[in-house]
């Protein structure tokens, strides 16, 4: 049980930079997530004008100065601007730039897909020794802030200041899922989410749960390292595997899913809810998510449709 509520991404983020002279905080004109930090930070604190390219770089400078950069700005503009610097900079050289990017999937609402991340994951999986951490909320993501900026690697972070809809476990490790519901007699189905649709994705759950539907809800957390030991005890058990993710199907969370199954030599029935690879129009989010079919009840109904999973 949790004892204490982590505070706000940017309150957290504080407090972990002032116990550390390695951290810094940049950005390139993108002070959504820290709009508090410049003025408590002094030159700790480096914003470098619209330019990913250039934030990245630097950043890759002072890491292999010894520093610790955290790096902010608009997903789809750092991993696809910049994809280059993070390839050659930072993840060939192994150095332990966090990459915090705002607006990422469907969260950038009303702006369309020119401002909506929804192939970041797949392109940031390309790079070794990349970790990539995708929190369902504001509270799961500051409950994992301080493992991610210890560890050495450099990581992808899909910032998130959703309101929790569980009381989430502590974290244990890079690349460890937390299991949020479980059928104490086994569970004919699994749901695997993160991010944006974990909530999504819970409701989902209780329709299914309500129903006799033996199920299992799991928050992924990290979709680089995957979770393979998971993977593999669910896969045991669950006649279906159900993927929930506001990013393509190609390159994300599917992909990665059956990319171990088939590693593993696992036969097993996958169902992507996701984005199939078509443009969408810019709307508010609300009205997003019902017009792709990605709320609970679409997930529940689309799961029930399928048929093969039988209730109780």
């Amino acid at each position: 049980m949790i004892t204490s509520k982590p505070s706000t991404y940017e309150e957290h983020l504080y407090s972990l930079i002032e116990a550390s002279e390695r951290y810094l905080v940049m950005t390139c004109e993108n002070r959504s997530s820290i709009r508090g930090l410049p003025q408590r930070l002094g030159d700790r604190f480096i914003d470098t004008g619209i330019s990913e390219q250039t934030l990245l770089g630097v950043a890759a400078g002072l890491a292999m100065r010894g520093r610790v950069p955290i790096v902010h700005g608009i997903g789809a503009f750092i991993t696809m601007r910049g994809y280059e610097f993070i390839r050659t900079d930072i993840a060939l050289q192994d150095l332990p730039v966090k990459i915090a990017t705002t607006f990422t999937g469907l969260l950038s609402e009303g702006n369309g897909p020119t401002h909506q991340a929804v192939e970041d994951i797949a392109l940031m999986r390309t790079m070794p020794n990349m970790v990539i951490f995708c929190p369902s909320d504001e509270e799961d993501l500051t409950m994992g802030l301080d493992l991610v900026l210890r560890c050495d690697a450099p990581v992808y972070i899909r910032l998130n200041h959703l309101s929790p809809v569980v009381e989430h476990l502590p974290y244990s490790a890079i690349g460890k899922a937390e299991i949020v519901r479980e059928d104490a007699e086994g569970c004919d189905l699994t749901i695997l989410a993160y991010g944006l649709l974990f909530k999504e994705a819970l409701e989902a759950y209780g329709i299914l749960h309500e129903r006799g539907y033996k199920v299992r809800l799991v928050n992924m957390r990290f979709l680089q390292p995957l979770d393979e030991t998971l993977i593999s005890t669910i896969a045991t058990d669950s006649r279906l595997i159900v993927t929930v993710e506001d990013h393509y199907i190609h390159g994300g969370l599917y992909t990665a899913l059956c990319e171990v199954l088939l590693r593993k030599g696992i036969a097993k029935s996958v169902l992507p809810i996701c984005l199939h690879k078509k443009w969408f129009a810019a709307a508010p989010l609300e009205e997003l998510l019902s017009f792709e079919g990605l709320r609970g009840r679409d997930i529940a109904s689309k799961i029930i449709s399928i048929g093969g999973i039988n209730a109780k």
